[in-house]
């Protein structure tokens, strides 16, 4: 009786867990993996409904299942001299989060007081909006400002192409419009804590998703103006942000040394990478990292200028810099390796 009812809890523990990846056919799915009827899973499937935990919709042939909010939280603030994320973070965000495992709290403390921090000082708006979701497996929270834009403001500031361009440079780290006041560290500690980090501003969508190393952008004509983030977790990760952080020191050193540059991000539409133009975009600060990991996800072909240019040109100039290129393909891996051939023993 034992061994059925811990099968049970299996069989609810993996529907709940990727219901998000299959809401149209999680109940073929579980069987497979099981090795039951559907007929079977569908019992679980219809328990976890009446439990609340699970929300039916459709008809039987094209039924559609996703978790069910245990809360949904709303909440506007003014942006003036009084607002202050440390206080927002302890008298509402905190206690609408709950009881959670103390690695949980602690990325959520950190992505929410960098996120809404940024907007007070950053977005040049009159409001921020916080909401927050809750489901028995994953936390989602939006802060939203009605600000100028954080892409807009990097790419005027720091006199780039476009925005798209911005979003390269804010993949990098270590990038902030107010040096004197921000290190440019909690995008990009904050992106990589959680299990999916998205920016949307303008007509671009950024994100960057925990299980997958590399950043992607999408076009977007909904956003008008100001700015969303939008952060999730599971509530029970084993994560933390201390091994977040361990990830891009070396050794003894506790500066934010290495960084990984998604190249697929120099990448425009249908354009290859080809020009020493790119590559020297791609490189654009990263001299102020010990190891520099460029990320050829997605990328079939590169040109001879490009390689040249960042393995042989750049690492001849800044010998100490670590450059480790990363998911190359045979082709791309072949033009790196005649670049290097041109160094100078």
């Amino acid at each position: 009786m034992k061994k059925t009812r811990t099968k049970g809890e299996n069989i609810r523990k993996f529907v709940l867990d990727h219901i998000d990846k299959h809401p149209n056919d999680i109940n073929s799915v579980a069987a497979k993996h099981f090795g039951i009827t559907r007929q079977a899973i569908n019992k679980h499937l219809q328990n976890l409904v009446a439990e609340q935990t699970l929300i039916e919709s459709g008809n039987t042939k094209s039924k559609v299942y996703k978790l069910a909010p245990l809360l949904e939280w709303r909440q506007a603030y003014n942006i003036g001299s009084k607002l202050a994320e440390d206080v927002v973070w302890r008298n509402d965000i905190q206690p609408v989060l709950g009881k959670v495992l103390d690695n949980v709290l602690g990325i959520w403390h950190w992505g929410f007081t960098e996120m809404f921090n940024n907007a007070i000082d950053h977005s040049g708006g009159s409001e921020i909006v916080v909401q927050i979701k809750k489901t028995a497996i994953n936390t989602e929270m939006l802060i939203v400002d009605n600000g100028i834009g954080i892409f807009k403001k990097i790419q005027t500031a720091k006199h780039l192409l476009d925005e798209r361009h911005a979003i390269l440079e804010l993949a990098k780290g270590k990038l902030t419009t107010d040096p004197k006041n921000h290190s440019g560290q909690g995008i990009f500690f904050t992106s990589r804590m959680f299990d999916a980090y998205g920016i949307l501003s303008g007509d671009v969508f950024f994100s960057h998703q925990f299980s997958e190393p590399e950043d992607w952008i999408l076009k977007n004509d909904q956003f008008s103006s100001g700015t969303l983030i939008w952060m999730k977790l599971h509530n029970h990760t084993a994560r933390t942000a201390k091994k977040i952080f361990d990830q891009y020191t070396s050794g003894d050193d506790l500066g934010f040394t290495k960084t990984v540059v998604p190249v697929k991000l120099a990448q425009y539409g249908k354009d290859e990478l080809i020009s020493r133009s790119q590559a020297k975009r791609l490189l654009a600060r990263v001299e102020l990292f010990k190891t520099v990991i460029f990320d050829f996800t997605g990328i079939d072909f590169i040109g001879q200028a490009f390689a040249d240019e960042i393995f042989r040109v750049f690492v001849s100039q800044h010998p100490k810099i670590e450059i480790i290129p990363m998911h190359a393909k045979s082709e791309v891996m072949h033009m790196i390796k005649s670049a290097r051939s041109g160094l100078k023993s």
